[in-house]
């Protein structure tokens, strides 16, 4: 498939095509964690393209994609399953990552670091030789289906001490470093995605190099490809360009006085 060819996002199915430019090695080393039952872990800023990344890998290698946001009140229990109370007694209803394993799906758990340690260790039985999901309640070992293969990721800019992987989790995993494309790859991405037109697709990618320098003075988190997509999509529906860069990608970023100013004065650079 040609990285130019127009697609759309899905879930591993048939004739739905995420669209993706790869920006380094990270396709054919997804492939061969794939082909070796190997779990992957993707490290890389918010809406560097994480989640499409894996959306294309499920399609490309024709697998269904469960896809389970990570947060802080999420428990073993909502991973594996739980017995449900009917009007005729108890049922046991599997939960996501289960089904995953019975089915041979790509598991995918976003900003798993957000996830309580004792929920991430049901995942060690699924990331080595075993590749098993021992489910306590009711006594039944599950194991993994032809074609099943966990991922996870994060942002590493969130690594806090309480926020971070253990290193016997980290180990399990094969990990690939995404970041924000390169400008002509980003410009690209933002035509495609959002319907804009080069001229300010590339502006915008522009501003987005410049506020990103704005880390270095407190920004916590900078515009990702994301915003960019958001801002085009605006302007290609009418609002005009000043107005919505502020609207899309300046307000989202920072409430901070300075920092939002400062913003301010990048966007009236760009676009005079």
């Amino acid at each position: 498939m040609s990285a130019d060819e127009l697609i759309k996002p899905g879930e591993g199915r048939a004739g739905d095509k995420p669209y993706y430019l790869p920006s380094g090695p990270e396709v054919g080393i997804f492939e061969q964690c794939h082909a070796s039952k190997l779990a992957a872990m993707l490290k890389g800023p918010t809406g560097c393209g994480k989640t499409r990344f894996v959306e294309y890998m499920a399609w490309h290698l024709g697998r269904p994609l469960v896809t389970i946001p990570c947060h802080d009140d999420l428990t073993a229990s909502d991973l594996i399953g739980r017995y449900l109370i009917r009007h005729n007694g108890t049922e046991w209803q599997d939960g996501p990552l289960t089904r995953a394993v019975r089915e041979g799906a790509i598991c995918y758990l976003d900003e798993v670091v957000e996830a309580r340690q004792d929920t991430i260790v049901v995942l060690h039985a699924l990331t080595d030789h075993r590749r098993i999901l021992p489910i306590d309640k009711t006594g039944e070992t599950v194991r993994a289906a032809p074609g099943f293969q966990l991922v996870v990721s994060y942002n590493p800019g969130y690594q806090r001490m309480m926020k971070d992987l253990k290193p016997s989790t980290r180990q399990r995993f094969v990990a690939m470093d995404l970041d924000f494309p390169a400008a002509g790859q980003e410009t690209r991405i933002v035509m495609q995605e959002s319907g804009a037109d080069e001229a300010i697709s590339r502006a915008l990618v522009e501003l987005a190099h410049r506020i990103r320098s704005l880390r270095d003075r407190g920004l916590a988190e900078v515009p990702s490809t994301r915003l960019l997509i958001a801002t085009a999509s605006l302007i290609g529906n009418g609002i005009p360009v000043k107005e919505a860069c502020y609207a899309g990608l300046i307000s989202p970023l920072s409430d901070d006085e300075s920092l939002v100013g400062a913003m301010h004065d990048l966007v009236d650079a760009t676009f005079v």
